[in-house]
């Protein structure tokens, strides 16, 4: 099986590059291929000009989506790892996500109708917040991110096995409760990897 992992943190030392090594470690124990897509070592360009959005409808692609769009094409589980910055994605991947689940590629509309066309893959999402997830959730925020950001963005490309974990307080817990993260991170990938290998 592929896994591809996505990363959105400029921090190298950041929790968020802890998770990251933490699920490639896992990974590699399961003997997965593993590709990382660190946007911010990359220096991907977020931003969608409308030239490239025209062109994409007719799928001319720049050669630097259509290769995010191999390695999306390629994986049997897909996973985010980000920081929630004003009740969204961090804008390099809220562009990246613009850029990359382009028309003809993510989904397709005949009609009045859309279809996903990332069908049979499995999403996890390793999300961080500042805030207390308990008051998150009292607000409803956290089904808020579940309709737009994971299932309601996710399900509409078609991928609809997905999984998502919410780490808050970040700033605040001390390292024995970072470990405890860690563990539960590593626990949950090696999950839904050996469920993507039984159905294989």
């Amino acid at each position: 099986m592929n896994h591809l992992i996505i990363i959105a943190h400029p921090n190298k030392q950041s929790f968020n590059h802890a998770i990251l090594q933490n699920v490639l470690a896992s990974s590699k124990q399961l003997q997965v291929e593993t590709q990382i897509r660190d946007l911010y070592q990359l220096d991907f360009n977020p931003i969608l000009s409308w030239q490239e959005l025209t062109a994409s409808y007719q799928n001319i692609l720049p050669a630097e989506i259509q290769r995010e769009q191999q390695f999306i094409h390629n994986a049997d589980l897909i996973t985010l790892i980000y920081p929630l910055w004003w009740m969204g994605f961090p804008a390099i991947l809220k562009g990246y996500l613009d850029r990359v689940l382009s028309h003809g590629f993510a989904y397709k509309t005949e009609g009045e109708i859309s279809q996903g066309l990332l069908q049979g893959k499995k999403m996890q999402q390793f999300i961080t917040l500042g805030s207390n997830v308990a008051q998150y959730q009292a607000f409803g925020w956290d089904k808020s991110l579940d309709d737009c950001l994971v299932n309601g963005l996710f399900n509409y490309c078609g991928i609809n096995d997905i999984d998502y974990q919410l780490f808050g307080d970040i700033h605040l817990i001390d390292q024995q409760q970072r470990q405890n993260i860690l563990q539960r991170v590593s626990e949950k990938n090696a999950q839904n990897i050996m469920a993507i290998q039984v159905k294989d």
